[in-house]
């Protein structure tokens, strides 16, 4: 490895979380509202408004969200874990953000209703559960939050898909024990492991239809199946839009397209996928795809958040633009270190430490 790696592995880092503050602006709009506020696509920071998550929790202008936290706190635990975490190092690593992360104000269904069970010891499995039954309701556990947090997984398996899938297996469990979940989660870690190699976005968009491939197979044995839309068609899907749409060059009927058949909510057939299709049908643009990505309506910040971290590793941190990159660390860095992460990822995947 080469000291590309680092800057690969901040420039993963910090896009995600660009994409997340950007996306902090939208989440939960249409796509028609975003597009008449910000005057076409969401190309500037600005503070979220009231009627967002973001804004909704105190969240100021180009911080990031719950998204983007939960996966430097991830970051952390696999410094702590020198690569290595387990299911309890994860769960440690998931209740201490709860109880100290300022962004744990507002989290996803999934992770909220773990981490109410873990902080009150009561059984996790039964979360969800219908009635007396041992069945859980088919939405418990099929969000994008493991999918959202998961690129570390990537940053420390450079070019290691099935390595970085088992590791993304961890961090899903205990919130989001389905097979969706865990293929989703599993595409953009094998993505963004993919993308810290010299290599075409063709071979990156592969990596993660392959990552998601690996997650159904470990999810066969280890997860449990629910009813609903595959992840892996959805994924097809959205690809199949972007490569279509691309010669048009029309954004607004690519979102909306995608929009309508592939969706854009919390759920991880969606969003996973939308996000990757964002990806592939900007080209892995960084400054195109996160504004695609908070463009887009619904889920915008997760959207951009998963989407930002496989461009941001295939263009390492100089590729991001100025001034946003600026504006971004000089509203994050006190709380997360971003670079003293990079450092530590990069020694865990073999590369230098830094410049």
């Amino acid at each position: 490895m080469t000291h590309a790696l680092h800057e690969r592995i901040l420039g993963s880092l910090c896009l995600a979380g660009m994409g997340d503050a950007l996306g902090a602006q939208t989440e939960q709009w249409t796509i028609a509202e975003i597009a008449t506020a910000h005057d076409g696509l969401v190309r500037h920071f600005g503070d979220p408004p009231p009627d967002t998550f973001a804004g909704a929790n105190g969240g100021r202008r180009a911080e990031v969200t719950d998204d983007a936290s939960q996966m430097y706190y991830l970051a952390r635990a696999l410094l702590r874990a020198e690569g290595r975490l387990d299911h309890d190092g994860w769960v440690a690593c998931l209740l201490d953000w709860a109880a100290t992360s300022p962004k744990a104000g507002f989290m996803g269904p999934s992770t909220a209703n773990i981490v109410k069970a873990l902080q009150n010891g009561d059984d996790v499995s039964r979360v969800g559960v219908i009635g007396s039954s041992s069945r859980k309701m088919s939405t418990v556990g099929n969000t994008n939050g493991a999918a959202m947090r998961v690129a570390p997984c990537g940053l420390v398996h450079p070019g290691d898909l099935r390595a970085a899938c088992e590791l993304a297996f961890v961090t899903c469990l205990p919130s989001h024990d389905t097979d969706v979940a865990v293929s989703s989660a599993c595409a953009i870690a094998a993505g963004v492991a993919q993308a810290l190699l010299p290599c075409s976005l063709d071979a990156v968009l592969q990596a993660c239809i392959d990552g998601a491939r690996i997650g159904e197979e470990i999810a066969a044995q280890r997860a449990r199946r629910v009813p609903g839309p595959r992840f892996a068609t959805r994924l097809m899907m959205a690809l199949n839009i972007a490569d279509q749409a691309r010669a048009a060059g029309d954004d607004r009927a690519f979102m909306v397209e995608t929009e309508q058949q592939v969706g854009n909510s919390v759920l991880a057939a969606e969003s996973v996928a939308a996000a990757i299709g964002v990806l592939a049908y900007a080209n892995a643009d960084p400054l195109r795809t996160i504004s695609l990505c908070a463009s887009i309506g619904n889920d915008t910040d997760s959207i951009a958040t998963m989407a930002g971290a496989i461009a941001g590793a295939m263009h390492g941190r100089d590729a991001l633009v100025q001034p946003l990159y600026g504006e971004f660390r000089a509203a994050n860095d006190g709380d997360y270190e971003l670079d003293a992460l990079a450092a530590g990822l990069a020694r865990i995947a073999g590369g230098p430490v830094g410049p």
